[in-house]
């Protein structure tokens, strides 16, 4: 193999003098890819059958915090396409978020093995390949898997999240925020599952019914609902999910001691029949970093970019405010400096409002063998600025690891739409094998804060004490305080929130006035003492 090239965002401030050979209108789509700030190489242009490696088509790195999609049929190889941008991006000092839903995206951390095709694609795109692994975290979802344990409170989760993974429907949905809302104003952390089951509970008894009076109430049809939603929940072994330690986000925008950006890998293999679930933790993430993350403006490069995989099912059976929430998440977490790109078989999947977001689009073959199929096609076509493509043919034309691509320019204007053959990843394009992946959790510094789980007084065991008590404010004074922290801070009961009006519902789910607990969009809390980078 060649030896290796200057890092793929070397500028390349104008065509090369070899593209100006170019067919004229091959020449100028390959024009509109020659920035002159770093960039990505994403691969050469495809033009009337042939591979033009004098024509480069790449993606601003400012640009990457613009969002993207990258869509196509399954076994076109949008698997390789994250891979591919993760490996530069972590050259770049920018940390990256993979969902790895088939679980063959672990191998990022090992060097590529060359062989035939890697070769032959190489050569086809004029790139100097060079196994190449990248520094690397490995997640598993509630500790489902080989990873480091990713949990939440549901505290911390949140009403909006909760309802869409419960499958409530909209009323049932504001119900459950007034369930928070109460417990976050009296100071009833809800840690695990059970704290919320104890909270509803009480709060339809007759010493708790009083309580939500004011606020219009709780029915026992409605908290019936949301206690049987719970049951079913919990059966399906997702109780692990909830508790503490709740992840901090902040581990997302760690870099190596070299500079590079960490590429966290969330595996989801083991959860992948509960997608309910994973999609909302993966919204539940970005919901958090959103929340949590300064203003920076227009950024040189992003500070994250986090790709949703099977983004189609955070839009399944979406509530209006889940919908919103999305939408309003992704408009502003530019601001903050980081990139979301959706990934997914169909640009139909997502949402218009979320759509109208996405500046970077890479679109792998699709298919028309059925009527919906050309629906989908069509559609597709319609998304991508006018070209000199019958795009209907490439899309359906396309090989293996080749993409209909368009981004955005260094000034924010589409590029031109540019078939292109995409390169090769320099990391293992395959699982890392078991005994190293093992090694790799073992040797993070993430392990021991995040390993074993904890289960401290929460709202089930005040409740439970409480019992008999006209409600949890009279517990203030008897309980009892948290191991070693009851010397060093009040305990939650001791800072009741006074809150104010509940106000608006129906529009804001989730969101409270209050001094201990504030919410974002998606109704996801953060306390005052947690820490962030």
């Amino acid at each position: 193999m060649p030896d290796r090239e200057s890092p793929p965002s070397a500028p390349a401030p104008e065509v090369s003098a070899r593209a100006a050979a170019l067919p004229q209108e091959a020449l100028r789509i390959a024009s509109g890819y020659a920035f002159s700030g770093p960039a990505l190489q994403l691969g050469a242009l495809l033009w009337d059958g042939q591979c033009l490696p004098d024509a480069q088509v790449r993606v601003p790195l400012a640009m990457l915090s613009r969002h993207g999609l990258v869509a196509g049929a399954t076994g076109t190889g949008k698997t390789r396409t994250l891979q591919l941008i993760a490996e530069q991006l972590s050259v770049q000092g920018v940390p990256v978020f993979l969902a790895d839903i088939k679980g063959d995206l672990s191998g990022i951390a090992a060097p590529g093995r060359p062989d035939a095709r890697v070769e032959g694609r190489a050569g086809d795109v004029h790139q100097r390949w060079t196994a190449t692994g990248f520094p690397a975290e490995y997640y598993a979802l509630g500790g489902i898997g080989r990873g480091i344990p990713v949990r939440a409170t549901v505290t911390g989760f949140g009403p909006v999240l909760l309802s869409k993974v419960l499958r409530l429907n909209r009323t049932h949905e504001q119900s459950l925020a007034l369930v928070f809302h109460y417990a976050d104003s009296k100071g009833l952390e809800l840690i695990d599952l059970k704290d919320l089951r104890a909270v509803v509970t009480f709060l339809t008894s007759d010493e708790g019914r009083s309580e939500l009076k004011t606020a219009g109430g709780l029915s026992a049809a409605t908290a019936g609902v949301i206690l049987r939603s719970l049951t079913a929940f919990e059966a399906q072994g997702a109780s692990g999910f909830f508790g503490e330690p709740e992840f901090d986000t902040g581990e997302l925008l760690r870099t190596a001691q070299d500079g590079r950006g960490v590429v966290s890998v969330l595996e989801l293999s083991a959860v992948r029949e509960r997608p309910q679930l994973f999609s909302t933790f993966l919204m539940w993430l970005l919901a958090d970093l959103f929340h949590d993350l300064p203003e920076l403006g227009d950024v040189d490069k992003p500070r994250l970019v986090f790709f949703l995989d099977e983004a189609h099912l955070l839009f399944d059976d979406a509530s209006e405010a889940f919908l919103e929430a999305i939408t309003q998440t992704v408009r502003l977490i530019r601001s903050k400096g980081v990139g979301v790109f959706f990934v997914t078989q169909t640009p139909k999947d997502v949402p218009a409002d979320v759509l109208a977001q996405l500046g970077n689009r890479v679109q792998h073959a699709l298919r028309a063998f059925t009527p919906d199929d050309q629906k989908a096609l069509n559609a597709t076509v319609r998304i991508f600025p006018k070209s000199p493509y019958d795009l209907e043919e490439v899309l359906t034309g396309l090989g293996t690891g080749e993409a209909v691509v368009t981004v955005l320019s260094e000034k924010g204007a589409p590029t031109p739409v540019a078939a292109t053959r995409l390169r090769a990843p320099e990391s293992l394009m395959g699982p890392l094998g078991q005994e190293a992946l093992e090694r790799a959790v073992a040797r993070s510094p993430l392990s021991e804060r995040y390993a074993r789980a904890v289960d401290r007084e929460s709202a089930y065991e005040r409740l439970e004490r409480g019992r008999g008590a006209k409600g949890p404010d009279e517990l203030r004074d008897a309980a009892p305080g948290r191991g070693g922290r009851a010397e060093e801070e009040p305990s939650m009961a001791e800072r009741v929130v006074e809150s104010g009006v509940f106000r608006s519902l129906a529009r804001s789910v989730g969101r409270q006035i209050g001094r201990e607990i504030t919410r974002s969009l998606f109704g996801t809390a953060r306390r005052s003492g947690r820490r962030r980078r």
